[in-house]
């Protein structure tokens, strides 16, 4: 799947995933009205209109983009109507040949891990028959438990040719409260890089690993530095947009071969149309700017990638 999403990126030029994190705050008057009409305001009707906003945004750009990221808590929130919308939102991306990344954040004991992993990106042994349950190609992973926390994810990966993006340094204000934390003079987050490149060689592909990491676009410098430490491994790059970072912000993320990252934009693409810059679209063509905010996106990466090497 490694290959899949760096042979994605070189054919579209565009090293970008829109993250599928739908808030009912963001979906259109018009959608909504239409849900609670079928569904009433409940929690399906909630779950219906996020599903027509995703399959509309997924219509609308999924010819650019390599890959997207669902973020599962989004779905969550409106309990089981919207699990079955987030497995219908893979499905759905999976039609459209889409590299799915299940942004799920699971990291657990060993055990618990290995139900984790069996659920999102392996199958689930039921008597005789084995089934894949949300059938995700890669997910986040949190680290925090150590080796045996991971090690249930990896053996799966190894498995199904899956992956995972292990989280290394986030890219929310707070992250340095441990994230940074020095150990032996060195700030964690380096710590977690090494352990991540030692993971990435027991599973590899190519040219890259199926361990990726997760670091923050907001904080270049450290993606610089980690970027040296993971040679082989994909970094996942949240924070562009809406959280303030600009392609400027990038180039130490990429190889010279301007492979190896990929960048996540949510908001700022799903709900590209509240944005003044596409306010032209308005909420009827809502996907038409998060379209537009595609094409934006790529350009602006593409200005920072001609720097590379």
């Amino acid at each position: 799947m490694i290959q899949k999403l760096a042979e994605k990126i070189k054919k579209s030029h565009a090293p970008i995933c829109v993250g599928l994190d739908p808030m009912l705050s963001y979906i259109p008057e018009h959608i909504l009205k239409k849900a609670y009409g079928e569904f009433g305001e409940t929690l399906e009707g909630a779950a219906e209109a996020v599903w027509q906003y995703n399959k509309a945004i997924i219509d609308a750009t999924y010819d650019l983009i390599p890959a997207v990221k669902p973020q599962v808590a989004m779905y969550e929130q409106f309990g089981i109507e919207g699990l079955k919308v987030f497995q219908r939102t893979i499905e759905y991306c999976h039609e459209k040949d889409l590299v799915v990344i299940g942004d799920v954040k699971r990291g657990d004991i060993g055990s618990t891990s290995a139900a984790y992993a069996a659920g999102h990106l392996g199958k689930v042994q039921v008597g005789s028959q084995a089934y894949s349950a949300f059938d995700e190609d890669f997910i986040t992973v949190n680290p925090y438990l150590g080796t045996d926390g991971v090690k249930p994810f990896i053996d799966v990966c190894k498995e199904e040719k899956k992956g995972i993006f292990i989280l290394v340094k986030t890219s929310n204000p707070s992250s340095g409260e441990f994230q940074d934390r020095l150990i032996d003079g060195r700030p964690l987050y380096e710590w977690v890089g090494e352990m991540v490149a030692k993971w990435g060689e027991a599973h590899m592909g190519d040219s890259y690993s199926y361990i990726g990491a997760v670091v923050g676009a907001t904080y270049p410098e450290t993606g610089k530095i980690l970027r040296k430490i993971m040679p082989k491994s994909f970094i996942l790059v949240p924070g562009y947009g809406a959280q303030g970072a600009t392609g400027a912000d990038l180039a130490h993320f990429f190889q010279e071969d301007g492979l190896g990252a990929i960048v996540n934009s949510s908001r700022g693409i799903i709900a590209a149309y509240k944005q003044e810059k596409y306010q032209q679209f308005g909420s009827k063509n809502f996907a038409d700017a998060s379209r537009q905010a595609v094409v934006d996106m790529k350009t602006d990466i593409e200005g920072a990638l001609s720097h590379v090497g």
